[in-house]
């Protein structure tokens, strides 16, 4: 009984060390690696590539080594085999994490005083909003979002969430339904993205959304944070809302090309922090343990926790 380590990209290494600890009586083999085919019953991917699985004939299951499973969705030749995503305490809290960071950072206008430290600039001539006059919007409300939101709802904002189903948090307001979305966009000025990449949702973060923020806050125009998929957003229209202050601020994760081409303008835009696909980066301890337990579940004869549907791509 194997399981293959199936990476498109980064080191393998640290992965098999700590499978070799979480699963003692389990061979651990590597993609690129001489191995025997049949001997593979399970498989963690993060892009693998396009095919590589598709030659094992007794893989159980397929695991992602992230909270999103879009990149399996990419293999034409994917096994027809129970997959699972990864709901992990520690990739929440990283989550989570940044999304308060940076939605702090735009209520306190952390932007304008690095400016104005650099320019020598001491002013302050706003009075400065509290959490709780700015509406904050979560689209994708699983279990990063619905924990991102109870955290926000704490310190104070006014937090709402968009999903495909209603949920019930206390101190957050659900939206349901694409009917829904224009009303969710209509009452938020800070707009965070927390969706799956799927083909409704690929391109959704575009002008007309943005167009439909919040016009009457407390902000001087609505701002974004995507810490989802770099699919989700439209770049050059992103770009086109700074510029004509439809949007203050954007906070980007993920880009439609990842690493974010040299030549991008979203690099020296003003209004603009990049970060490098890291807001919740997996961590082999965390998420190896995680895995280990999902195999050791099935081995036993238990259903396999976190369970992918294909039809909704997520």
């Amino acid at each position: 009984m194997t399981l293959l380590i199936a990476l498109g990209t980064g080191d393998p290494n640290p992965w098999v060390t700590k499978f070799r600890e979480f699963l003692p009586g389990m061979q651990i083999a590597k993609l690129g690696n001489d191995f025997d085919p049949d001997e593979i019953q399970y498989a963690m991917s993060w892009y693998h590539p396009v095919g590589s699985l598709s030659n094992l004939p007794n893989l159980r299951a397929i695991f992602s080594m992230g909270a999103g499973v879009d990149h399996l969705f990419r293999d034409p030749n994917l096994p027809d085999v129970p997959m699972a995503r990864i709901v992990d305490s520690d990739l929440t809290n990283r989550m989570t994490e940044y999304v308060v960071m940076h939605t702090l950072n735009i209520l306190r206008q952390s932007r304008r005083y690095r400016t104005q430290q650099l320019q020598g600039v001491w002013q302050d001539d706003d009075l400065q909003p509290v959490a709780s006059d700015i509406r904050v919007g979560i689209m994708g409300m699983g279990v990063l979002g619905s924990d991102a939101a109870r955290k926000l709802a704490l310190l104070g904002f006014k937090v709402a969430g968009w999903s495909t189903s209603e949920k019930q948090i206390d101190g957050v307001k659900s939206y349901c339904g694409s009917s829904n979305l224009p009303p969710f966009l209509a009452r938020t000025d800070i707009l965070i993205s927390l969706l799956p990449l799927t083909p409704e949702t690929r391109g959704i973060i575009n002008s007309k959304m943005l167009k439909g923020l919040a016009r009457d806050g407390r902000v001087p125009a609505p701002s974004l944070i995507n810490a989802g998929r770099g699919g989700l957003q439209i770049e050059d229209d992103i770009l086109a809302c700074l510029d004509d202050g439809i949007i203050h601020e954007a906070v980007l994760d993920v880009f439609q090309t990842e690493p974010l081409p040299p030549t991008s303008r979203l690099w020296s835009h003003p209004n603009v922090t990049v970060t490098p696909h890291n807001a919740s980066v997996s961590n082999p301890l965390a998420i190896g343990r995680s895995i280990a337990e999902k195999i050791k579940t099935l081995e036993s004869g238990g259903k396999l926790l976190n369970s992918v549907h294909r039809d909704r791509g997520y």
